[in-house]
């Protein structure tokens, strides 16, 4: 089986960007990943593009997407795996290439979410749970979802409102070195800790935003990419799960078994272990979030999340550098587009290319993990300069 490489990445300012429509968006990152490849448009055979949701007027984006790009005559399809939905549109890029339909593809992700208010964009979010039973019952919100695992793992394993602070704190450090993050200020600890509760423990610091925004790549089979480029980056495995809809049907809420399952996967397809991962990029759309994200990924054991983030282990020059673009939390979440953004995130680490982000690489590997719903999908890509 060829392999397949990552060859060219583009990704847009991320935001409130009033400025664009939806294919103005997407094209943006478009061309910075068509540049960056140096590929003809005309080889592109298939686009992939991850949009979850219905916050633009365009419902069906992926045709006017591409029409706008140039993307003539392509094999197209509309990818949604909820807030997993770029990583999906990386899989089936991948897959398009593994299986003989074409030597070149493109994964696009894209989201604009400041059309409606904010109230329906809640609603709209929370119908990703399991609607009938939760949101018509319960009238259950994203972060409320998320504070159920938060006062899980405190009252489980002792992590505290300041450990999760502590992500925030983190996230918005790097952020502000990010020229394409939402969020381009640091923030304290006081600061977090003393910001609006949203659903308690979770305030407003601990809770990504809604964005705008998109990001590309575009991938080839080892013969094409060997000719378009000397810096490849290849997809070394790719794992991905799913879980119940239901909350009440789930074993326990310190983690996501989805994710550890995906996980799994992706260290067997790509036959390495938690050790060998140089850097990584997690779904840190809550700062618990990440904190159960480590210890699924097998970064540590159940339980030590918080150990980790209080000790420094995750920042740059620590033992596993996570989210060193800012993640969720201060670069954005444009829903379809946060998988194919974590993408272009770990290739410019593994190029050497992040700057004063930049991660030492020792081993050449870089992890992505990009949760869907509230554990609904989960999926787990390693991407490898060897």
């Amino acid at each position: 089986m060829s392999r397949v490489a990552i060859v060219g990445v583009g990704h847009s300012k991320f935001g409130r960007r009033t400025d664009v429509n939806i294919a103005e968006l997407a094209f943006e990152s478009i061309k910075q990943a068509v540049d960056d490849a140096g590929v003809d448009k005309k080889d592109i055979k298939n686009v992939f593009l991850g949009s979850a949701g219905t916050w633009n007027e365009e419902s069906l984006p992926a045709v006017i997407v591409n029409e706008y790009a140039g993307l003539d005559s392509v094999g197209t399809m509309r990818v949604e795996a909820a807030c997993a939905s770029g990583s999906a549109a990386l899989k089936s890029a991948y897959n398009s290439i593994v299986c003989g339909e074409g030597d070149v593809a493109l994964a696009v992700g894209v989201e604009k979410m400041s059309e409606v208010d904010t109230p329906t964009s809640v609603e709209l979010i929370g119908r990703a749970g399991s609607y009938m039973w939760e949101f018509e019952n319960y009238g259950m919100t994203f972060p409320a979802y998320y504070a159920l695992y938060a006062v899980a793992h405190m009252n489980k394993y002792g992590t505290t409102e300041e450990d999760m602070a502590r992500v925030s704190v983190k996230a918005h450090h790097y952020g502000a070195m990010n020229s394409n993050a939402q969020f381009q200020k640091e923030i304290t600890l006081e600061n977090a800790l003393n910001s609006q509760v949203i659903s308690w423990p979770l305030k407003l610091y601990d809770a990504c935003p809604l964005t705008d925004g998109s990001a590309s790549v575009i991938l080839a089979s080892e013969e094409v990419a060997k000719k378009l480029t000397d810096t490849p980056v290849w997809v070394k495995g790719i794992g991905y799960s799913s879980d119940s809809a239901n909350l009440s049907r789930r074993s326990d809420y310190v983690g996501l078994e989805a994710a550890a399952q995906a996980a799994k996967r992706a260290y067997s397809a790509a036959k390495l272990t938690p050790q060998d991962i140089d850097v990584a990029t997690v779904h840190d759309c809550f700062t618990i979030a990440e904190l159960m994200a480590y210890e699924d990924l097998g970064f540590c054991k159940k339980g030590e999340g918080a150990k980790m983030i209080r000790e420094g282990q995750t920042e740059l020059g620590g033992r596993i550098p996570v989210n060193l673009d800012g993640g969720l939390k201060a670069k954005g979440h444009p829903i379809g587009a946060t998988g194919v953004s974590m993408a272009v995130e770990i290739t410019r680490q593994l190029r050497g290319e992040a700057g004063r982000r930049q991660a030492p690489i020792k081993k050449g590997m870089g992890l992505i993990h990009n949760v869907g719903g509230t554990g609904h999908y989960a999926y787990v890509t390693i991407l490898s300069r060897n």
